[in-house]
């Protein structure tokens, strides 16, 4: 898989919890970058929109960005870019910010369930352009 690489932004201020998805996504043969705040997230998907193939991000985040919004400035980067929404407290609000193409993990959540939920919205996703 080497110079094919599925690189996954993930998007958390908690290190033992990016830590365990970064973990996660490799042993699950992605490649992960981190970011630990909304703002960096945004600088890095504005900088290389087409790196990514799909965003993992806590709702709650330090900083005035929260992962609502970084995933929905992720569309506006890249329509068909795949979510996957992580929360401990948030998940009463998907119905009003969810979007089509992304899931939602409630916290605590086995790491599995990370690299699941990236193959399947990346096998039902579009394809890359």
């Amino acid at each position: 898989m080497r110079g094919a690489a599925i690189i996954v932004l993930v998007v958390e201020d908690e290190q033992l919890i990016r830590d365990m998805v970064a973990d996660a996504l490799s042993d699950g043969g992605f490649e992960a970058e981190v970011a630990v705040s909304g703002e960096d997230a945004v600088n890095l998907l504005q900088g290389e929109q087409t790196k990514y193939r799909a965003i993992i991000t806590d709702i709650n985040l330090f900083g005035t960005l929260d992962g609502w919004q970084v995933g929905h400035r992720a569309r506006e980067l890249n329509p068909d870019i795949p979510v996957i929404y992580m929360t401990g407290a948030a998940a009463d609000q998907w119905s009003a910010h969810g979007a089509p193409n992304s899931i939602l993990l409630n916290k605590p959540f086995a790491p599995a369930q990370i690299v699941t939920a990236v193959s399947q919205l990346l096998n039902t996703g579009a394809p890359p352009a």
